[in-house]
């Protein structure tokens, strides 16, 4: 039953429908808005009809989720302007290797970084030396660039803070950051080497290779000292979590603040690598899923669908309800609408799981995939949505399959 008066209802169940549009458009039409603009006036729109007063919006927004978030962009941030994204993969690229390897070594290595570090921050700074070293080399940038944004999603999928829509379901589901790793990492591996398979034995659209490169975009210095902070804190962020019931967002929090503390890179310079748009993002889904909560519609819409024989319980239904959603409406708002009508630690696991590896069947289901063909353009080399397809397709079924089948089997 709704605790709102009927039009009070009508108008969130309204102001919800025209929010979730704009997460599946990516904006509204005739609008300058995009999905964070348009969460936001979601959420002004439902304080305004008084659905919920301010406090109550306040105490919608799940507080450790976007402390966890915006500490870990500090961190991707001093990692980003340390260089060392940029120098590994330079040393990649550099390796004697032939293409099969070497595709094996770039695929493991964005895998590795995504699952501590933002699996955007990886592939921003990843691609561009990616898209120069298949130039230089003549390699297939189909298979490199599109691998990298493949296995930069499905590593990020390994913890609990490989991207945003983990942080979400651990900190609100409260799941243990060892336990998620011992039931995620197997999957995980298995879903890394069947990306790799794919691409080494699968012949890859063929793309036009530029002549050289025609990107002037200046990348960071390798700062060996700057660097080693940034790898120093992780390192230890990672072994708290791992070791001790220290509240995550509280530990990112201080870890954060020391690597601003700094006499190298100004606070302001690295606060303009936090993502703000997507914890403004994060904000106004909170506050309008709260008030369509309230409503009683999403409770008594999934009661429905249980007499009908689909149950959130059931894996397959999890997974497949998954997958769509959040090719949808994006992995984020997916798992928001999800998360209230999902119990045990077995469900949130194969949500992250699935939300997270979904982003790889289409070119818009991830902001990952979408930077690197932004990137890889200002080099000269075109991706479109077709080519994505043909290795994103066949990439995400296989590793929902493989996801199923782990899942079905004890830890």
């Amino acid at each position: 039953m709704s605790d709102l008066p009927l039009p009070q209802t009508a108008t969130v169940a309204v102001i919800f429908a025209v929010v979730y549009i704009g997460m599946f458009l990516g904006g509204l039409p005739r609008l300058k808005l995009d999905r964070s603009g348009v969460a936001l006036l979601g959420g002004i729109a439902v304080v305004g009809s008084g659905a919920l007063t301010t406090e109550a919006a306040a105490r919608a927004v799940h507080l450790p989720t976007v402390l966890l978030l915006f500490a870990f962009m500090v961190v991707s941030a001093q990692m980003r302007l340390g260089g060392f994204y940029t120098a590994l993969t330079r040393r990649i690229g550099a390796l004697p290797l032939s293409e099969k390897p070497l595709l094996a070594v770039l695929i493991a290595s964005a895998g590795g970084l995504s699952a501590i570090f933002s699996n955007d921050i990886v592939c921003l700074a990843m691609t561009p030396v990616v898209a120069r070293l298949c130039i230089e080399r003549g390699l297939n940038p189909a298979s490199f660039l599109i691998g990298l944004a493949c296995a930069a999603n499905i590593g990020s999928a390994a913890t609990l803070i490989g991207n945003p829509q983990n942080m979400l379901i651990g900190a609100m589901l409260q799941l243990s950051f060892s336990d998620y790793l011992i039931h995620a990492l197997p999957p995980v591996v298995l879903s890394l080497t069947a990306l790799w398979a794919w691409l080494a034995f699968v012949p890859a659209p063929a793309l036009t290779l530029p002549t050289a490169t025609v990107d002037s975009e200046k990348l960071p210095d390798f700062d060996c000292l700057q660097t080693a902070k940034g790898l120093l804190i992780a390192g230890a962020l990672m072994v708290i979590f791992l070791l001790t019931d220290w509240p995550r967002e509280v530990a990112a929090l201080v870890g954060a603040g020391v690597l601003l503390l700094s006499r190298r890179f100004h606070s302001s310079h690295v606060m303009g690598f936090v993502d703000w748009e997507l914890l403004v993002l994060f904000i106004g889904l909170f506050v309008v899923n709260r008030a369509f909560a309230e409503t009683g519609l999403a409770a008594e819409a999934v009661r429905r669908a249980a007499e009908a024989g689909f149950h959130l319980a059931d894996q397959h239904t999890l997974t497949l309800v998954g997958a769509l959603l959040s090719n949808l409406v994006s992995n984020v708002p997916a798992v928001m609408l999800l998360l209230p009508h999902l119990q045990g630690e077995a469900a949130g696991t194969l949500l992250a799981l699935v939300s997270t590896l979904a982003g790889n069947l289409l070119l818009v289901g991830s902001i990952a995939n979408l930077i690197v063909v932004d990137l890889a353009g200002r080099h000269g080399i075109a991706i479109d949505w077709r080519t994505h397809a043909r290795i994103g397709i066949p990439v995400t079924v296989m590793t929902l399959l493989i996801t199923l089948a782990c899942a079905g089997r004890p830890a």
